[in-house]
């Protein structure tokens, strides 16, 4: 029977750790299966024009036979839409956001009505090599990406030494037992090792249960870290918000707020660069735009993460603009919007 059922694999991970990165990489790669992506947002994936047959608001369909699906509302009603197409799909995967605990998007397909319907594979989590240590100093929902990982994907290897490296997965094992680590750059490894592996086991959780006691059993995993445990079980009890798509999520869990800018005048270069080295808050982790500069003709994708950012370039599509999005522990966002308020290049 379970052959019948649709594997799922769920991708977790930090603030840029990687997992859309990860999404692309299965996205090319993958041969011979026809895979649905459920994301929150498509602009992040950045998927290629020339893959695309055609697109609505909430699915694009590939000319690999992948289909992508944002999730709008509940995931239960997201993936209840992508089954009515399943005679076309032969995977499930699915992107959390960055500070999502895994575990109640976990109990939505291993318990309920899709139980009859999909297999839950694997939860895959993506961590952050070069920014390990902001992640679990700063918040206990990094600790329960790892705790209830089955493969644990230790990617930017290629940014940090092999000492930090050992260091990282010193702890790793110290949460969780025998835990399953893949190094990569990248995001890239093979598929062959992340799919279709049958890792997650149901026997693990209490389905069968309430969810006080699954909360219980959350916190009992974590118990020996006193660091984090104290935290653990909040994240269960608001199972609705961590599946749904909001952009309310990221506020106010543990600390961490979003501000977001928009301007429809072009920003200054230098100015920019100005901020960036001077004036950005040390307690912005991730930032993310899309900029228009007065000095160039091109659209520039803009990410930070930790202490690193990029900025790459592409052709505009669309009116031009500026959107950008901060995220971060207790920003004064006034001070932050009046700050990229003076990038525009007609600022004083």
């Amino acid at each position: 029977m379970s052959k019948k059922l649709l594997p799922v694999t769920i991708i977790s991970g930090f603030l840029g750790s990687g997992k859309t990165t990860l999404l692309n990489h299965i996205l090319k790669n993958q041969v011979g299966l026809k895979t649905a992506v459920l994301v929150n947002e498509f602009g992040e994936i950045g998927i290629d024009n020339d893959l695309i047959i055609e697109g609505s608001e909430d699915m694009i369909e590939l000319n690999n036979g992948c289909i992508c699906c944002s999730i709008n509302g509940e995931l239960l009603n997201t993936v209840s839409k992508v089954l009515e197409r399943s005679a076309m799909i032969d995977y499930l995967i699915v992107e959390t956001t960055g500070l999502a605990d895994p575990l109640p998007v976990a109990m939505t397909f291993a318990a309920g009505d899709l139980r009859e319907k999909v297999r839950l594979d694997s939860i895959i989590t993506v961590i952050d090599g070069e920014n390990f240590d902001f992640e679990i100093n700063n918040t206990s929902v990094a600790y329960s990406q790892i705790l209830y990982g089955d493969i644990l994907l230790l990617n930017k290897c290629d940014l940090v030494n092999e000492e930090k490296l050992k260091k990282v997965e010193k702890f790793i094992n110290k949460i969780k037992k025998e835990p399953r680590i893949l190094r990569s750059t990248n995001s890239e490894v093979g598929l062959q090792t992340i799919m279709s592996v049958g890792l997650f086991e149901t026997d693990t959780f209490k389905f069968d249960k309430d969810k006080e006691d699954l909360e219980v059993k959350a916190k009992d995993h974590s118990s020996h870290s006193h660091d984090h445990s104290s935290h653990s079980h909040d994240h269960s009890s608001n199972s609705h918000d961590h599946s749904s798509h909001s952009h309310d999520l990221i506020n106010n869990i543990e600390g961490f707020t979003s501000v977001s800018y928009e301007t429809f005048e072009p920003f200054s270069l230098r100015k920019f660069q100005y901020f960036l080295d001077n004036q950005i808050s040390q307690n912005v982790f991730r930032a993310k735009g899309i900029l228009w500069f007065m000095e160039s003709e091109r659209k520039h994708i803009f990410h930070l993460s930790g202490k690193r950012f990029s900025l790459d370039d592409e052709e505009w599509t669309k009116e031009k603009s500026n959107k950008i999005v901060l995220i971060g522990k207790e920003l004064d966002h006034q001070t932050i919007k009046k700050q990229l308020s003076s990038c525009r290049f007609s600022s004083d």
